[in-house]
């Protein structure tokens, strides 16, 4: 069991259960489980400020390290051996214990040293999911209806609800990319992107070899990776391994390549069809070249007839000798504005002045 509590309410606010002994894709899936606020998470959750670890070579992995540094979470290192610097979750860990774990079948701590309790040889052990359906419905049952002693009768969940201090979320899909390894840049084939020395495959790939990619990944689950655009940083899609595709994965690659190609052909038998011109008088049929431009065409070429270039600078303006050069030079230079006589608004210049008899 891996999870996370909040120091001043007691609200258990993210919990993930491995079968076997936890990683640090333990800890990122509880991480995504604190922080998350809307369902199935939540209501309790966002950016912590602080976060304390024991010394977990787990907790203090590349991944998790990398993760609470992007969101800008504070990561306390604890020394080794010193349970009553992190006494909120130890309290949790021995409640959880007798109030929970202890009830069940298969249980096996001793009750006290000296004495091992014995196991009913038909007990019927829990299977791993009725197991973690009763765990998480044992953290509902400590965050709604547990009363702990220092809340002064209120429950994890009312103390947290009360607390005046402001959250801070983050976004699911921004969180989703935090709590992902980075594997680096990736070129995207026509046999999908290559990890780990194993290919991964995905219908959205179709037609994209060439591209450079990211790609993300849970650690340890290698049956996918999330991939991502290199220069832009959009998510693009998810890749599933290819050897143990499903039917349908496969069955969706296959039929995004059938679709490709016949858009191809349909483009291709376009591109050779023959057309002619429509006359009004007889003469010899005149074909019409193909709609499709070769790459060396300049692009002049291809000017309307009617594009006139702008009309020289007047010559009193200083301009750099480049714009000059695409001017026409026989066309009039644009008129200057006559200029404004000084004076009160509304008053005309006396043309006198101008040395101008009427």
């Amino acid at each position: 069991m891996t999870w996370f509590i909040d120091t001043a309410t007691k609200v258990i606010t993210g919990t993930a259960v491995t079968p076997g002994v936890p990683f640090r894709a333990s800890v990122l899936a509880a991480l995504r489980a604190a922080v998350l606020r809307e369902e199935p998470y939540g209501p309790a959750g966002g950016t912590p400020e602080q976060v304390r670890v024991d010394r977990g070579k787990d907790f203090l992995s590349t991944a998790v390290t990398a993760a609470f540094g992007t969101m800008g979470v504070t990561v306390k290192d604890l020394p080794a051996y010193t349970p009553h610097l992190k006494g909120t979750v130890e309290g949790l860990n021995r409640a959880v214990e007798s109030m929970f774990l202890a009830a069940l079948p298969g249980y096996v701590r001793q009750p006290r040293p000296g004495k091992r309790s014995s196991r009913p040889k038909d007990e019927v052990l829990l299977g791993f999911e009725d197991f973690t359906a009763r765990l998480l419905a044992w953290t509902r049952w400590w965050n709604t209806e547990h009363r702990p002693e220092p809340l002064r009768g209120r429950t994890p969940l009312q103390a947290w609800q009360d607390d005046p201090t402001p959250l801070r979320d983050v976004p699911a899909a921004d969180l989703w990319t935090f709590t992902l390894e980075d594997a680096g840049t990736r070129t995207l084939t026509t046999r999908g992107i290559r990890f780990r020395r194993n290919d991964y495959v995905g219908a959205w790939m179709t037609g994209q070899a060439g591209i450079q990619v990211r790609v993300r990944f849970m650690p340890h689950h290698d049956h996918r990776i999330e991939v991502y655009h290199t220069v832009t940083g959009r998510y693009l899609a998810p890749a599933d391994l290819a050897d143990q595709a499903t039917e349908e994965q496969a069955s969706a690659v296959r039929r995004a390549r059938a679709a490709r190609t016949r858009r191809l052909k349909k483009h291709l038998e376009a591109s050779q069809r023959e057309r002619y011109a429509a006359v009004n008088q007889p003469e010899a049929p005149r074909r019409m070249p193909n709609s499709l431009r070769p790459a060396d065409t300049d692009l002049s070429d291809l000017a309307l007839p009617d594009l006139i270039p702008p009309a020289a600078p007047p010559a009193d303006w200083r301009t750099p000798p480049s714009p000059a050069t695409r001017t026409t030079p026989d066309r009039p230079v644009p008129l200057q504005p006559e200029p404004v006589p000084d004076g009160p608004p509304g008053q005309a210049a006396d043309p006198a002045e101008d040395g101008d008899a009427s």
